[in-house]
């Protein structure tokens, strides 16, 4: 969201918005809630326009979504309402809002591509081709397995990335201590600052199953 691309989006006239309602909802990280209303625009841009020789000139679709007034509770109303608008700049042939919806979709699979190359996919390409045919399947099971330990120690971790679940939840610098009957006790370190998450995830996946009603 450059400059440009904002001046951009600021000369898209009003009734140039078409409404949208998603049949799922979006969650907004930033406003910590679902959104399933926006608008969404087109215009004109032209990127790298002080080099003639790259300049390009393409669509810029906009999303925009309305900011909510945390102040209304308290009988605060806005003046003018406050737009949080996510551009794309794409030569797609398609309507503007399914152009939308499916560079929003790319968005989401490069995340988990960028999770994927971050871990288990690091090691390609290997010498031998036998490995290089098993990481693809071990790296779609070690994704899976993050997102859902990541699910059950807390809501943020749900949404973070997988390096930051292996760096908080798994590669926890822990002792083991074995008794007598042959049971093993794991020590977390002294003031470690995602015990309850740790803790979360250690009693969801190893406690007794939940009792049906």
């Amino acid at each position: 969201m450059s400059s440009k691309v904002t001046t951009a989006i600021a000369a898209v006239p009003e009734g140039a918005w078409t409404a949208v309602k998603y049949p799922r909802a979006i969650f907004d990280g930033q406003l910590g809630c679902w959104v399933s209303d926006a608008e969404v625009a087109e215009t004109g841009h032209t990127a790298l326009a002080q080099d003639k020789d790259l300049a390009v000139t393409a669509r810029l679709i906009v999303r925009r979504a309305r900011d909510q007034n945390e102040k209304a509770a308290q009988g605060t109303d806005e003046l003018l309402p406050v737009w949080r608008c996510h551009a794309v700049f794409a030569d797609s042939p398609f309507e503007p809002i399914p152009a939308e919806a499916c560079h929003r979709r790319h968005a989401i699979v490069e995340q988990v591509f960028a999770d994927v190359y971050d871990g288990p996919l690091a090691h390609l390409p290997s010498g031998h081709f036998a490995a290089n045919a098993a990481w693809p399947a071990i790296a779609a099971m070690a994704h899976n397995l993050l997102r859902a330990a990541g699910s059950l120690a807390s809501l943020p971790y749900a949404k973070a990335r997988a390096a930051t679940i292996r760096r908080d939840l798994i590669a926890v610098p822990a002792r083991t201590a074995r008794h007598g009957r042959g049971r093993i006790t794991l020590h977390l370190p002294d003031g470690c600052h995602r015990e309850t998450e740790w803790l979360n995830l250690r009693e969801t996946a190893c406690g007794p199953p939940a009792q049906a009603a």
